[in-house]
């Protein structure tokens, strides 16, 4: 059948006469039924990823370039008078993940399946998932994210599973996703929900009963933990999430008749960090529940288990209170208390290694570095840390554990969707073979100094910054220029990945235009992300960049030069809006804090230039494109680490020292901002600044400075900027999540 008579099978209408919520629902029945016919992926050994998030963005594009028939697709509608990408805006994106973490899994999760390795998701089906962000009053607000409503990949199936939480049995329910390989097969996406969830106990806001757990259990990621009720709550979906998996991952292998005595050869797990740590001690209960004796089974589990670790700050290592533990899943506290005894018992007591500390919590990264074969970092500087700094107590015990797998990102939407002008610039250069072999893109090093493919490149970013100025002025009715240089910051918001450093630069350009100082061209800074609803400090940067905004898209002395837009409710789909049209892309986390970062490498692959500091895959992006195609400031991540051992960062030092510092963060708090503004707010950021300044701001905000008015300055010669992006793009292939991948399998995981 033709897929323009099996397209029109699926409407009540004529394609032309069809509304693109129609179009939508017809396109999403046809990938359905394309993917039913795929094969699955076939190999002795399966993975099962185990994450707390899985950002995968919405699905329909992703999946028609996927199958292959995306351009078909589109212009069969456009023969008809529609618009493929206006029928695409009626998905609801599935709010399943957060930031880098979640992104990072849905992009695995692509590459797994296109490189035909049988691997499957394993997480929760959240209903509003973190929360949707709306502005209010400078400030930022939650609200549900109610991406359910819609018509989407998802299918219920009757596969449900006791859970025991707190004494009390629970049935789940597996939804399951398909994932679809580029040009490939497929796997799936498995998450689990409870039937008994209740929406409507949400009101005001994001609020609802923490203790209701099974009205609650999947309502939202990572539900408010400011207090026990919510810490509890993270307890109960960690477990429920890792106990469906577990068994699933069981009764899988039984209904294929494996010994499981022998799992190893079967099965690998990913525990992608700290949230599903709680797998290891209940597979090895119910291995126990087999028949296997707890030393066997631990042995087991220890050879299918690896572990990634996402970050070096101590509050993303987590530690339950055995208190909760006892409460919620006092079934696993024996396998824990077990496990630390052997711990105890092998190391002679150390505290340092120790699973459950003297304050009686559980380690969940100390129970996994024991008991897993692998242990891994997400970039080099990374992994260098983790060994010689943070986990230097376990490196010293596992060295052959450890390994290094640089972060990835699936090319197929980063660029084959994001970026359809510049994918057929690249095609039309090199051919297509970057498709499924990244390291074709190193080609284009060839065209460096082809004027005709520079302009055309130049004249790409040009139209998709056309777009975003477009999509900006519709959904936020803020006028941004095209033409002004594109400054753009866009990630989860954390005082470790310094959103407030930028905010202060452009308080100081805002001074600096006042005083007169015009700059060559106009600047527009883009910001997007979400803080957590109990992170105030990260709410107070936002409400500031906020104020800025009003302040000096409104200063009729300071907007023909300088314009500031936060994005609103930033996610996937605004995500593939702003990269192709950024031009600096803001990479200024405080050396040695960044585990990786994967929008460094988005924005790298559309050809953006960097601004960072030395840290995370910055390291490796400089490695790459070289001095000469980067902009590096800051101090370096063996001197910070220095600062903090031996408490030699004092912010109060900076601002009384330097008066330019003084200055932007005497402005905070000015009659022009609290015009705007809350004092509170305002003054607890600057307070904050002044004092403390955990991540270290001042320390390189005149460094930064510096060095972003040669990037400013730079971007005048277009010839060579242009030149730069382009080196950016060809050298962008090791960042492939395809590469990342295949190293997981060759090292970790041995699927085939």
């Amino acid at each position: 059948m033709k897929l323009e008579t099996e397209l029109e099978s699926y409407l009540k209408h004529s394609i032309s006469e069809s509304t693109d919520l129609q179009l939508y629902e017809a396109i999403l029945s046809l990938v359905k039924h394309k993917a039913e016919k795929l094969p699955e992926v076939f190999s002795d050994k399966k993975l099962y990823y185990i994450s707390a998030e899985f950002l995968i963005g919405k699905q329909l594009g992703k999946n028609l370039i996927n199958l292959g028939i995306y351009d078909e697709v589109k212009n069969i509608l456009a023969k008809n008078g529609k618009d493929l990408r206006k029928a695409e805006e009626k998905e609801e994106e599935p709010s399943l993940g957060n930031g880098g973490l979640g992104r990072l899994a849905a992009c695995f999760l692509d590459s797994i399946a296109t490189l035909d390795m049988k691997g499957d998701g394993v997480g929760l089906n959240y209903h509003f998932g973190l929360f949707k962000q709306e502005f209010k009053d400078h400030k930022q607000n939650e609200v549900p994210d109610k991406w359910l409503d819609g018509k989407n990949m998802l299918t219920k199936t009757d596969i449900c599973f006791p859970v025991e939480l707190a004494g009390k049995t629970y049935t789940s329910r597996m939804y399951n996703m398909d994932v679809i390989g580029y040009k490939s097969n497929k796997n799936t996406l498995h998450l689990f929900d409870l039937d008994s969830v209740d929406e409507a106990i949400v009101q005001n806001g994001i609020a609802f009963d923490k203790k209701a757990i099974a009205k609650n259990l999947t309502l939202f990621l990572y539900p408010d933990d400011s207090d026990d009720d919510g810490r509890k709550l993270r307890v109960y979906q960690q477990y429920f999430m890792v106990s469906n998996a577990a068994q699933l991952i069981l009764k899988e292998q039984k209904e294929l008749k494996h010994d499981l005595n022998h799992l190893d050869k079967y099965v690998a797990i990913q525990i992608n960090d700290t949230h599903p740590s709680m797998v290891i001690p209940e597979l090895i209960r119910l291995l126990m529940q087999e028949g296997i004796t707890m030393k066997r089974a631990a042995d087991i589990v220890t050879d299918v288990c690896a572990y990634t670790n996402h970050t070096i700050l101590a509050e993303a290592l987590e530690k339950w209170p055995m208190s909760y533990m006892l409460e919620v899943v006092p079934q696993l506290m024996p396998i824990i208390e077990g496990l630390d005894y052997v711990v105890d018992t092998a190391f002679h007591g150390k505290e340092e290694l120790s699973i459950i500390d003297k304050e009686g919590r559980v380690h969940m990264a100390k129970m996994d570095m024991h008991f897993t074969h692998s242990i891994n970092g997400v970039a080099a500087l990374h992994t260098e840390i983790l060994k010689n700094q943070e986990l230097k107590p376990f490196y010293d015990i596992y060295p052959d554990k450890f390994n290094n797998k640089t972060n990835g990102i699936t090319f197929r939407r980063w660029i084959m969707h994001a970026n359809p002008a510049l994918t057929k610039l690249i095609d039309d250069t090199i051919g297509e073979a970057w498709k499924t072999d990244e390291r074709e893109l190193e080609k284009l090093m060839e065209h460096l100094d082809d004027e005709t493919l520079l302009n055309h490149m130049d004249q790409i970013k040009r139209e998709n910054k056309v777009h975003l100025a477009e999509f900006i002025k519709k959904k936020q009715n803020i006028v941004i220029n095209p033409d002004s240089i594109y400054d753009v910051q866009v990630k989860r918001m954390h005082e470790y990945k310094r959103q407030q450093m930028n905010a202060l630069w452009v308080i100081w350009k805002y001074i600096q235009i006042k005083k007169g100082n015009i700059p060559a061209r106009p600047i527009t800074v883009i910001f997007g992300g979400k803080a957590a609803p109990a992170y105030y400090q990260a709410k107070a940067v936002i409400h500031l960049i906020l104020c800025l905004e009003e302040l000096v898209n409104n200063d009729s002395e300071v907007s023909p030069y300088l314009n500031v837009v936060m994005i609103q409710n930033y996610n996937i789909a605004k995500a593939e809006i702003t990269i192709p049209a950024c031009d600096i892309s803001e990479q200024i986390s405080l050396a040695s804090k960044e585990a990786s970062g994967t929008g460094n490498m988005k924005f790298m692959l559309n050809g953006a230039v960097t601004l960072g500091t030395n840290d995370g895959a910055n390291v490796e992006i400089r490695e790459l494109v070289g001095d000469d195609n980067i902009y590096t400031f800051g101090r370096s991540s063996d001197e910070v680490i220095k600062l903090y051992a031996e408490n030699g960062y004092h912010a109060i030092d900076f601002y009384q020292e330097n008066s330019e510092i003084r200055e932007v963060v005497d402005f905070i708090t000015s009659k022009q901002l609290l015009k705007i503004g809350y004092k509170k707010m305002l003054s607890d950021l600057q307070e904050n600044l002044m004092n403390k300044d955990w991540f270290m701001t001042l320390l390189d905000l005149e460094s930064y400075v510096e060095e972003k008015e040669k990037v400013l300055a730079d971007y005048e010669n277009r010839e060579g900027w242009v030149r730069m992006a382009l080196v950016n793009t060809a050298k962008s292939g090791f960042f492939s999540s395809d590469r990342t991948i295949r190293e997981y399998n060759r090292d970790i995981w041995h699927l085939k």
